[in-house]
């Protein structure tokens, strides 16, 4: 995927753009996915870009009915930045409701984001 395709990334990929003034309202709302996703990025960031084209090389991997994703430009955001004590992008932190999880800091590869998905929407689940 050439650097120009990038740009579409989010309109191909659906997650939702949240902001550091709207994220608590989002993660609180009624929704039917067990594990929410959230992207933090940078425009330009080479690291960012490497993990957007992984997603879109295999997008139905990373997209399932038990996972919404929302994302966020960080340098366009500082509070989300500072909130999380980013120091680093990508960074992806795994909600459970308004329940922070964890974080997979930069990108792992496709194989193991998946596994930790995986592991957390097995955790989350309904006994």
């Amino acid at each position: 995927m050439a650097g120009a395709e990038l740009s579409d990334f989010f309109d191909l990929f659906p997650m939702r753009r949240v902001g550091s003034a709207d994220l608590d309202a989002a993660l609180a709302e009624d929704a039917p996915e067990a594990l929410t996703v959230l992207f933090l990025w940078g425009r330009n960031c080479p690291n960012c870009d490497i993990a957007k084209r992984a997603m879109m090389t295999a997008p139905e991997r990373f997209q399932s009915p038990d996972v919404r994703w929302f994302h966020d430009n960080v340098y366009d955001d500082f509070d989300m930045a500072t909130r999380f004590g980013v120091h680093g992008i990508p960074v992806f932190f795994l909600f459970h409701g308004r329940r922070q999880l964890g974080r997979i800091t930069s990108w792992p590869g496709a194989d193991a984001f998946l596994d930790v998905i995986g592991r957390q929407l097995r955790r989350v689940a309904p006994a």
